[in-house]
């Protein structure tokens, strides 16, 4: 998956031109953190931590993202802010757990603890995106979305290939792979799809700050859902009902108050 998002950003940076002189010490620890969520949370599934457990905790994303900001990134938030982003939050939380209401199975201590470790690092990764571009800014450098998707993913292919190696999990993984060659067609799917979906992510990180991806990638669920609901015709209860007009209310707040600070255009 990195690599495929590694041949991309080059490509789009080939295209697109890219930006010299960008913190490298930024980019080395958001690869590393955003790759130490993804073994995070798949590490809480492989500890007990159901699926809906899973989805419902990683909703709430956009909490330690925004601590991040505040905490790493010297960002400021003003109340019209932590409301929406409770809304969202509170939408999505509501909407999931009409879902997972019928789970009884319970998660374990560990799958807890890497679920919560997947969060930190999470807002870890905000923070850090938003100080890379403060960095950037002081030497008069602006990111570009490739340049941004370029190094954090050229530092999370390094950091897993490295430990894959370590643990010995590259070489029979590729023997696996060999063995079962259908998987290689569906992991290509995949990467190019993981490609072309980052390169909107690290656009929106780009132009917007963190928050604003994460609130995209935050209510992209519900939304994909409800196109599914209206195009196929399927019920759905009160309470999914509320969290989709709490989630909805929060990003509709969220994409007016973006647009009024847009500066309008002068009459002619």
């Amino acid at each position: 998956e990195c690599m495929a998002n590694v041949l991309v950003a080059l490509a789009g940076t080939c295209l697109m031109g890219r930006t010299v002189g960008l913190p490298q010490d930024m980019f080395a620890l958001t690869g590393g953190t955003q790759i130490a969520a993804k073994f995070c949370t798949n590490a809480a599934l492989a500890n007990g931590v159901s699926f809906p457990t899973q989805a419902l905790a990683k909703s709430g994303k956009m909490v330690p993202v925004m601590l991040g900001g505040l905490l790493l990134g010297g960002k400021s938030y003003g109340v019209r802010e932590y409301v929406q982003v409770l809304a969202i939050v509170g939408g999505t939380a509501v909407f999931n757990l009409a879902k997972s209401s019928g789970s009884s199975k319970a998660s374990s201590l560990l799958g807890l603890a890497a679920l919560v470790a997947s969060l930190l690092c999470d807002g870890v990764t905000g923070g850090c995106q938003d100080r890379l571009k403060e960095k950037a800014r002081a030497k008069g450098l602006k990111a570009k979305p490739y340049d941004l998707m370029l190094w954090t993913n050229l530092y999370m292919m390094l950091y897993a290939s490295l430990v894959a190696a370590l643990t010995g999990e590259l070489f029979s993984g590729y023997v696996w792979c060999l063995s079962n060659p259908k998987v290689l067609e569906n992991l290509f799917y995949f990467a190019l799809c993981s490609a072309v979906g980052q390169s909107f992510i690290f656009y929106m990180i780009s132009v917007f700050d963190p928050l604003v991806c994460t609130t995209v990638t935050t209510t992209r669920k519900i939304f994909s859902v409800l196109s599914s609901i209206l195009i196929y015709g399927h019920s759905m209860s009160i309470q999914r009902w509320l969290g989709v007009a709490m989630a909805t209310v929060g990003v509709l707040g969220e994409l007016e108050s973006k647009f009024r600070k847009q500066p309008h255009a002068k009459p002619v």
